[in-house]
């Protein structure tokens, strides 16, 4: 959260605690509207489709409060979306694929398989969003490994929970689109089978938790999701959605962050009205 330069001479900083202990500055300005709302932005190699998704993901939004954050990226026709790319989130549990992407990535450095114990968890991790499972994996790997995905991965903006608290991590729309992009075209950071792994258990996700971005997909998408979600007391209900989307011609990605949500019901509608006007673009 940074300011290039401060919009009044009487505003000043002042340090908030922000997840696990983080400090970071942020704007008391003298006038309430010092700093305008973000606004979508598009861009489209297929004329006119840039400036639809504009409109329809800024009127999804309209009259939703709460804090939102928005990354589209379709290969197919060369489009991206955005909205707060670099604002920072608690992952919750969407942090599940970078912990599941970290784990495939070290076994292929050391040139192994997975257990048949972590691909037990991997899958209870990501299905089912276990925590144990996911706690079990975060403490196996470390935070040393984990760091080191990051940067293979130039998720520059990620920065791990402190303690354990996995679900503290804060990570960034953009960040979490540079992921999408890795698990869905090949790369030099993971091998086509880990791809197909997390795309697999992805794709399994149990039906109570295949909300969020699938909304309104088009039939015949094969879809692959994780979500997360968190109450805490600032900033009220996290909730987020990732999913990545393939198949009638389409290849595309979506990640929808959200904080300031009243109830975790309200958190979800508001990604699944977002998904529902990009889904319907886009098709």
């Amino acid at each position: 959260m940074t300011q290039s330069h401060w919009t009044s001479r009487r505003a000043r900083v002042v340090a908030v605690g922000v997840g696990a202990g983080l400090l970071i500055p942020v704007l008391a300005a003298a006038t309430p509207a010092a700093a305008a709302t973000p606004t979508v932005s598009c861009t489209s190699a297929k004329a006119g489709l840039a400036a639809k998704l504009k409109k329809d993901i800024t009127a999804a939004l309209a009259n939703r409060k709460g804090t939102v954050a928005v990354g589209l990226y379709d290969r197919t026709t060369k489009t991206t979306c955005t909205l707060r790319a670099t604002s920072a989130y608690d992952s919750a549990s969407t942090v599940k694929v970078t912990v599941l992407a970290t784990l495939l990535w070290d076994a292929k450095k050391h040139n192994r398989l997975l257990t048949s114990r972590e691909s037990t968890l991997a899958k209870a991790m990501i299905t089912k969003s276990d925590n144990t499972a996911t706690s079990t994996l975060w403490k196996q790997l470390g935070l040393t490994k984990i760091k080191g995905f990051l940067s293979a991965a130039g998720m520059t903006q990620t920065k791990p929970g402190a303690n354990n608290y996995w679900g503290l991590t804060q990570e960034t729309v953009t960040d979490e689109q540079k992921l999408l992009k890795l698990v869905t075209a090949k790369n030099t950071v993971l091998s086509d089978n880990s791809r197909a792994y997390i795309l697999k258990l992805m794709n399994q996700v149990i039906s109570s938790q295949r909300w969020g971005t699938p909304s309104g997909a088009p039939s015949g998408v094969t879809v692959h999701v994780k979500n997360g979600w968190l109450q805490r007391s600032t900033h009220g209900w996290r909730v987020h959605s990732l999913g990545t989307f393939n198949g009638g011609g389409h290849d595309y990605m979506m990640s929808v962050l959200t904080q300031d949500n009243s109830t975790m019901s309200y958190g979800i509608t508001t990604i699944q009205g977002v998904a529902k006007a990009i889904h319907k673009d886009l098709a």
